[in-house]
């Protein structure tokens, strides 16, 4: 602006942002947003070409505002706005905000959703609303031509257009793009389109590539890289759209199923290391490729990335040595952002592509979990939330606005099925629910790719079709759950093998007791071992989730986030009956889903959300359990379902759970001993 503002100039009001100010009659609404910090894509300098800074003006008196808002107040459309409307796509009540100006108060929306020549969205990430200032713009320039008596080189006066009408200074150019400058400014006739990258504001920009003429297409990729599957998001930078999702299974799993199991192999045979890094490199790119084909995009236009992972999966992408990983003290070998480049990791994206890497918390609580976080947020807000993603290693983080904790835990592979005499991965024919009738003891269910439950109509010729295979996670969660509201196991996790007379889904095994699930072709058997290990690792997790607890000084959380896959289909109820997590009042627990990428979406989407993690994971306390030495008694107090020692006041309001008794354990010994034996189990996990 060239002059302050005074009270009588029009006042503007940008939503969502909910930035405001005053503006002389006659300023651009473009040049306003910018005055403001307000996110407006615009490729051409202003000179509606692009059709990319549209904007809506709201009608009407908005009270609390203190704003009539009309469409009265900007400018008529004008000849380059019609120019524009021809060749450009300009959705009806939008206008060219570079056009477009002030001449009274005004509400301005601008549209997260507004993008001329949109892919179709063929799978919503999520359904958030992303304020947008990504690291990559796009610019457009037309360039001085060569003149004798000026003898400054082309890409000199590129960058000179560029400061000119851009504002950039000190820009770097990308090595590759030296030899390219002046045969792209010629075919372009002497306009062009540059890519100009800037993560931090203390950072030099860089132009990444150039286009010749008009470019209008710029797209990033947010990318969770999971131990089981790797999930990608593409996004188009200049709206937000998410524009294509999809995921695969992680190649490394033919290296190991677990991640400990990884980086044994890495240990044990010498090119390990690069071949599962060439693996998951190998995956993304394809990956890449796959999601631009879905959506019509050139992979050559995807411009940055974003991504996530467990410190291991983190390490092995970035070609680092996992080893220091699996054995105290977990030594990362870098713990903050990584900013690097696509070329030098071997992605089939544009070559001069930026590869951003969110920070990793602590050895074991890595950039998927400051992803979650950065998505849920536990620290922007004043409640005490628990933020946990089940899996192998459990990821627990724990706070608020004033102070965030986070840790590991070891539950091991149960949930996932492993360790678990009928466990699976999710897939079809596996079942997923399970409800146990408390007096006849009748069970039903349902299996992942029907809809019905197994007691009513059709549900078995549709089995007949899928099979009935196994039990996955959320269910192994459920049946022991449920098993303990019917009477099957005491809250000592023991099968009561005096029910064998009321049912014959009692069944002895040795010198234990079974519950007998599904009798068909596979017969499905719940037994005390599969008990046990669901015991071993709700355990493990609950008592990690106590030492935050017990950090931020306080006996209840206020709301809890299950995300990951996994958490997205545990249901809250049954994983409180069981345990997995304290008491809090069910409508307060929720699955997030894949709340890493979500996050990796944010820092793809804003710099602004890369900062703030990188200054949250600074601050936030890890607590190493296998240091902690009460560790030990609240994983014992917790091998108890739901807990030796806490109540579960709010759950009981909506579940009745069983009076507390103690039953003599399965080989006929007293508790005493058995706490003995959980404090060896306490122990190993803990190992």
């Amino acid at each position: 602006m060239n002059r302050p503002p005074d009270l009588t100039d029009p006042l503007v009001l940008f939503m969502p942002s909910g930035k405001r100010g005053r503006f002389p009659r006659g300023t651009p609404i473009l040049d306003a947003a910018r005055e403001l910090g307000v996110y407006v894509e615009s490729v051409c300098g202003g000179r509606a070409t692009c059709g990319r800074c549209q904007v809506v003006v709201q009608e009407g008196a908005f009270a609390k505002h203190k704003i009539v808002s009309s469409s009265d107040h900007v400018s008529p459309i004008g000849p380059k706005e019609m120019r524009c409307a021809e060749k450009r796509r300009v959705l009806e009540g939008r206008r060219l905000s570079c056009a477009a100006t002030i001449e009274g108060d005004l509400v301005i929306d601008v549209p997260q959703d507004s993008v001329v020549n949109a892919q179709i969205v063929r799978k919503a990430a999520v359904d958030r609303l992303i304020e947008r200032d990504p690291a990559v713009q796009l610019c457009y320039v037309e360039v001085d031509q060569p003149d004798m008596h000026k003898p400054l080189g082309d890409l000199d006066r590129l960058k000179a257009m560029l400061e000119k009408d851009w504002g950039w200074q000190d820009l770097l150019v990308e090595q590759h793009l030296l030899s390219k400058v002046q045969g792209i400014l010629r075919k372009g006739n002497w306009g062009v389109t540059a890519a100009i990258h800037q993560d931090m504001e203390t950072a030099r920009p860089t132009i990444i590539d150039l286009w010749p003429g008009l470019h209008n297409e710029a797209y990033g990729i947010a990318c969770d890289i999971g131990s089981t599957t790797i999930a990608m998001h593409l996004v188009s930078l200049l709206s937000g759209r998410v524009v294509a999702t999809s995921g695969a299974a992680n190649p490394q799993i033919r290296f190991g199923e677990d991640l400990m199991s990884r980086v044994s192999y890495v240990m044990l045979h010498p090119e390990g290391r690069g071949a599962m890094t060439k693996a998951v490199r190998d995956a993304i790119s394809d990956l890449a490729r796959r999601v631009c084909e879905e959506s019509g995009v050139d992979p050559d236009d995807i411009l940055d990335a974003v991504f996530v992972g467990n410190p291991i999966m983190h390490h092995l992408f970035l070609g680092i040595d996992p080893t220091e990983l699996g054995q105290a003290p977990f030594a990362l070998a870098v713990s903050g952002a990584v900013h690097s480049w696509a070329s030098e990791i071997g992605l089939k994206i544009n070559y001069g592509a930026r590869v951003y890497v969110l920070p990793c918390i602590a050895g074991h609580v890595g950039a998927d979990a400051a992803g979650a976080t950065l998505s849920e947020g536990p620290h922007r807000q004043d409640r005490m939330m628990l933020l946990v993603d089940v899996g192998t290693n459990a990821e627990i983080v724990l706070g608020n606005s004033e102070r965030v904790v986070a840790a590991s835990s070891p539950t091991g592979p149960a949930f996932e099925g492993a360790e678990i005499s009928s466990g699976q991965r999710a897939a079809p024919g596996a079942i997923e629910r399970v409800r146990i009738d408390p007096v006849t003891l009748e069970p039903r269910f349902k299996i992942i790719g029907s809809e019905r439950w197994s007691d009513e109509e059709g549900f078995a010729e549709e089995a007949d079709k899928l099979g009935i295979t196994g039990i996955c996670g959320s269910a192994i969660i459920e049946v022991v759950a449920q098993m303990y509201l019917a009477g099957i196991v005491s809250e000592d996790g023991v099968i009561d093998g005096t029910l064998a007379t009321r049912s014959p889904r009692i069944e002895q095994t040795g010198r234990t007791y079974s519950y007998l699930l599904h009798d068909g072709a596979q017969r499905i058997l719940v037994t005390q071992n599969d008990v046990r290990a669901i015991q071993l690792a709700k355990a493990a997790l609950y008592a990690g989730i106590k030492l935050l607890m017990e950090k931020q000084g306080v006996d209840h959380v206020d709301t809890i986030c299950f995300a990951g896959a996994f958490g997205s289909y545990i249901d809250p109820k049954y994983a409180m009956v069981l345990g997995l997590i304290p008491d809090c009042d069910l409508n307060e627990v929720k699955a997030v889903g894949n709340a890493a990428g979500t996050g990796a979406l944010m820092a793809l989407l804003n710099r602004d959300h890369r900062r703030e993690i990188e200054r949250t994971v600074r601050r936030i306390n890890k607590i190493e359990t296998a240091l902690e030495s009460k560790f030990q008694q609240h994983f014992v107090d917790a091998m108890a379902i739901p807990n030796k020692v806490d109540a579960f006041p709010k759950l009981s309001e909506v579940v009745d759970l069983p009076a507390r008794k103690t039953t003599e354990t399965a080989d006929g010994l007293a508790a005493p001993r058995r706490r003995s034996r959980e404090e060896r189990m306490a122990r190993r996990n803990r190992a």
